[in-house]
């Protein structure tokens, strides 16, 4: 999409953050809260370390995406989880891939990850579509994992693999 900057989050960044983390599809979608206020956001922002690795999609400097690749610990230092959430008002628009093909670069190119994993709420189409698109396949239900408009719904499990190959 064209006018979108991807980069690295910065603290300054928290209460755009924040204010997209309520947007009525991106919590219809995603754990996010009404009453979440700035400080988690900052917290969540802070927390960060070496092995997480999030950036926001900006449109004239407005924060309209949030995406990131977290690397697991010990024995399972070759996997990752994601998580992307796009503005409402920008939806639809090849952020939520451009955001994802940014992760992916950053999990082959510069982590050598074998796995990438990622939970969504069943029946958010759009974002299977996208993800089965990129390589994730379906790989479980956890059911009546979520709670969204008042009803229990299923979480699904998806992963890509990229098997490590030889250098020859």
């Amino acid at each position: 999409m064209d006018g979108v900057l991807i980069r690295p989050i910065r603290p300054e960044d928290a209460a755009a953050v924040n204010a997209l983390r309520r947007q009525p599809g991106v919590m219809e979608n995603t754990f996010g809260m009404p009453s979440d206020r700035v400080n988690r956001a900052e917290k969540f922002i802070a927390d960060l370390g070496p092995d997480d690795h999030v950036f926001v999609a900006t449109v004239d400097g407005q924060v309209v995406g949030l995406a990131g690749v977290h690397v697991q610990r010990g024995r399972r230092r070759h996997v990752a989880d994601l998580g992307i959430s796009v503005h409402d008002d920008y939806a639809n628009r090849g952020i939520g891939r451009a955001l994802m093909q940014v992760l992916l670069d950053v999990a082959d190119n510069h982590l050598a990850l074998v796995r990438v994993e990622l939970e969504v709420i069943d029946g958010n189409a759009r974002a299977i579509h996208l993800y089965e698109s990129l390589g994730f396949e379906m790989e479980g239900r956890k059911r009546m994992d979520f709670i969204r408009r008042g009803q229990y719904v299923d979480t699904l499990v998806m992963g890509r693999l990229r098997p490590p190959t030889s250098a020859g």
